[in-house]
């Protein structure tokens, strides 16, 4: 006869064996959708990046590449702590190792993020870029020149200064910057740099990678005469920036405008200041604009003689481009709030920010979505970790998340709220 006790057990091995063939079926439905994502990354060029550092030196358990799935999931899933990294990853436990992630706890995390050397994610940001860039080099341009349009800027984001020395602003605030160059052909960011955010932008301006025949747009923050005549003028490539209110300088011949366009006039001057004149000894152009709906004038210089009037306007225009690439990366990537407090753990998150939305932006060219890259990181982030193919997710109208998804909002929106001592 068979016992109670035994009867039990039975019981209990049958459900067990139910689960674990429903989990089986499960994990044969196909790659998670993070999986597909990080498909499209090149295996070898990344080894290359880690291999340079010797990235995975004394690493046992954690390599190189588990960091980088950790971090890419944080970013995609919009984690604002190590806590809530290490919770997420505990609560969506059953499904990391069919999407290539390995569990790494805060402590560990912390520890990887402060000594694996930050320039393997910046060296494979670069491939990533580059990747990118190839993929867009048909997007066609609003305006009609004939070169590359790239938008420059920087953009600070707050530290601790006590917490975070090395990145002194000013008095008691801390803060690192990171300056940007834009290629306008679908937003990709082409050149990051990293600085304190006390370094001025101007200090950045002979870094920037300069091509022969493109155009550069900049703010008057970066009007640096000498680098702009050394750097972009000599080597045969266009800039338009403003003029400073206090620039000295003598009109050498006028040209006629149409008024009614909101243009006033369009000249060629000389610099006439003491310093100014040797560092740019050539003739420069300036557009002067006047918005007739704000009533604000803007004077904009330029080395390119060849373009009429509007099209300078137009080409200062597109700089706000960069503007909003920084609200999109801050508002909808986690660069706000940072993981670490080391210079290392900083710039790690920031280049994993950019290596994300590089990503993105690759997914969307390679499948001809035509989508909004912050559309698709909503539906991604709630949906990284289901099996589904990829395509099929960003093509349908509203995606239905299942219960998983729901848990996984719920850790992501009902957080302790954080306080920001950079604030006080």
């Amino acid at each position: 006869s068979i016992s109670y006790t035994n009867l039990i057990f039975s019981r209990f091995d049958f459900v067990l064996l139910q689960i674990v063939l429903q989990e089986t079926e499960i994990m044969n439905q196909g790659k998670t959708i993070f999986a597909q994502i990080m498909s499209l990354i090149p295996r070898y060029e990344f080894d290359k990046c880690v291999k340079r550092y010797n990235g995975n030196r004394h690493a046992i358990e954690f390599k190189c590449r588990d960091q980088f799935m950790v971090m890419s999931f944080a970013q995609f899933t919009g984690q604002d702590s190590l806590r809530s990294i290490d919770a997420t990853l505990v609560a969506l436990s059953f499904k990391l190792y069919s999407s290539g992630i390995k569990y790494i706890q805060r402590s560990t995390l912390a520890h990887i993020n402060g000594t694996k050397d930050w320039r393997i994610y910046h060296d494979f940001g670069q491939i990533l870029i580059a990747q990118a860039r190839y993929l867009y080099r048909h997007e066609p341009s609003r305006l009609d020149v004939d070169g590359i349009v790239y938008a420059f800027d920087s953009s600070t984001m707050k530290l601790c200064l006590q917490l975070c020395p090395w990145a002194r602003l000013h008095h008691d605030k801390g803060g690192v910057k990171m300056h940007t160059l834009l290629d306008l052909r679908g937003s990709i960011p082409t050149f990051v740099y990293l600085t304190e955010a006390a370094v001025h932008d101007s200090k950045a301006m002979s870094l920037v990678p300069v091509e022969p025949g493109n155009y550069y747009l900049m703010d008057k923050g970066y009007v640096d005469f000498k680098q702009l005549f050394l750097h972009f003028h000599r080597q045969r490539a266009f800039f338009v920036t403003r003029a400073k209110d206090n620039m000295k300088y003598e009109v050498v011949e006028e040209h006629p405008v149409d008024k009614s366009t909101g243009v006033v006039s369009d000249s060629t001057i000389r610099l006439t200041g003491l310093k100014t004149s040797r560092w740019y000894p050539d003739t420069l152009r300036m557009v002067v604009y006047e918005d007739y709906a704000t009533g604000n004038v803007y004077r904009f210089l330029t080395n390119d003689f060849t373009h009429s009037y509007l099209t300078i306007a137009e080409l200062y225009r597109e700089r706000w481009q960069v503007e909003c690439f920084f609200k999109w990366i801050k508002q909808h990537l986690h660069v706000k709030e940072f993981y670490g407090t080391t210079e290392n753990a900083v710039k790690i998150q920031l280049y994993s920010a950019i290596i994300a939305y590089c990503l993105v932006a690759i997914v969307e060219r390679k499948m001809k979505l035509d989508m909004d890259i912050y559309e698709m990181l909503r539906i991604l982030s709630i949906s990284l970790l289901e099996r589904m193919p990829l395509r099929e997710l960003l093509t349908e109208e509203e995606p239905t998340p299942d219960l998983q998804s729901v848990r996984q909002l719920s850790i992501k929106f009902f957080r302790p709220v954080r306080v920001d001592m950079t604030e006080f």
